[in-house]
């Protein structure tokens, strides 16, 4: 599994334009099952999206780069793989 903490380079101004380009992304990788959750940080300064083990490292780095945030260079991303080791019964097969 992994965490990838999105930031923000640009102000929220020159972020919202991409919004709905981010989120359609976002939406194509939940329907393919890549996806577990994800949202806005608080304060709102990047996002988290939290992503299932069924990619590996250089297929998950590849996926970002096509993120309209990256494409735009708006936001950069730190990845941090984890092995869940624990979890709710109900996430087992998206981990």
């Amino acid at each position: 599994m992994y965490i990838v903490d999105l930031t923000y380079l640009k102000p929220l101004a020159e972020i919202e334009p991409h919004l709905a380009a981010h989120r359609a992304f976002l939406d194509e990788h939940y329907v393919r099952g890549i996806f577990i959750a994800s949202g806005p940080k608080n304060p709102r300064d990047g996002g988290v999206i939290v992503v299932g083990g069924r990619v590996s490292r250089p297929e998950l780095d590849a996926l970002l780069a096509q993120d309209p945030f990256a494409r735009n260079g708006i936001a950069s991303y730190r990845v941090t793989e984890f092995e869940a080791t624990k979890h709710q019964p109900a996430l087992a097969e998206l981990l």
